[in-house]
């Protein structure tokens, strides 16, 4: 069978790697829109509802629109923007949240693609505020690095157009503690109050890592982190793209250091435990643009069609 998919916004970089990863596919019939339309309102809504899935790859505001044009019943969005990520009726596409997921996302017409540094955040989480050894009121501290495409195209010309030194080093940002995955990240964990985060973004194309500090003392269970590493494994122990590395420190790392980037090019998570009985630090590694965006994005799709949902992913 072939479906037809739509990609409203494909020139940002999530719908380019859409389209670089649907383009391959023999079941997957892209539906084109002329350069000169691509704005273009009736065209947009025309292709819309002539689709079977539609991915929108828009600011807030344009998703918004697009979404309201849907009158096809049978036409499923899947939006990549920040619009939808807490509204009651969009599924979050975030299929290893919850053994109940796949099924919410193979009968949702609407779904909502997750942030990637929250992605990263909500696997890392999750399972313990579920497991009931994280309160839900835990004084959330992290921080995550990430390459500069997740800026979108202001920022990646910034670093790759204009050879500015002052570029060369990582940089802060969000310092004010505002950011806009924190309601998804609490919303989508049950965490009472937002975390304290603030990502850091360094010179190099893609790569996230986000860094989540762990006191024992505050916890409400005892646990060492060999314990959190078990019930992570557990948890994801049947995900395609979820692997929980064992804690052993060094092994995991590269000569003390910790590669971000050793998850491009793949839709996978890889999770860590590292720290000692009184503190701990949970890493969690993706693409951003793979996991994070465009690959997360590909994955809930095969799922709503009734695809392998690994198809075309690595």
């Amino acid at each position: 069978m072939t479906y037809k998919v739509f990609v409203d916004g494909r020139e940002g970089t999530t719908g380019l790697q859409i389209i670089d990863y649907l383009s391959p596919r023999n079941d997957i019939e892209m539906l084109e829109i002329d350069s000169s339309l691509r704005k273009d309102i009736q065209e947009r809504k025309k292709l819309i509802n002539q689709s079977d899935v539609t991915f929108l790859c828009l600011p807030d505001a344009a998703s918004k629109e697009s979404a309201s044009m849907v009158e096809n019943p049978d036409t499923c969005i899947i939006d990549a923007s920040t619009a939808f990520r807490t509204h009651p009726d969009w599924t979050y596409g975030l299929p290893e949240l919850a053994p109940e997921q796949r099924k919410m996302l193979t009968k949702s017409k609407k779904i909502t693609n997750p942030g990637c540094h929250a992605t990263a955040f909500i696997l890392s989480v999750h399972p313990l505020i579920t497991a009931g050894i994280m309160p839900q009121d835990y004084p959330v501290c992290c921080y995550s690095i990430t390459g500069y495409s997740g800026g979108g195209k202001t920022l990646i010309a910034a670093y790759e157009d204009h050879h500015t030194p002052v570029l060369d080093s990582p940089r802060h940002y969000a310092l004010g503690m505002v950011h806009k995955h924190l309601p998804e990240m609490m919303v989508r964990t049950g965490l009472m109050n937002e975390p304290a985060f603030s990502p850091v973004v360094g010179n190099f194309y893609k790569g996230l890592a986000v860094t989540i500090f762990i006191h024992s003392r505050l916890l409400a269970k005892k646990v060492t982190p060999a314990d959190i590493q078990h019930l992570l494994a557990d948890y994801y122990k049947d995900e395609t793209f979820i692997t929980v590395f064992p804690f052993e420190h060094e092994k995991n790392l590269d000569n003390g250091f910790f590669d971000v980037q050793a998850c491009n090019n793949t839709n996978r998570a890889d999770m860590f435990v590292f720290g000692n009985k009184d503190r701990m630090a949970l890493v969690t590694r993706i693409d951003n643009l793979g996991k994070g965006a465009s690959g997360a994005a590909v994955q809930c799709m095969n799922i709503h069609l009734g695809i392998d949902e690994a198809k075309g992913l690595v």
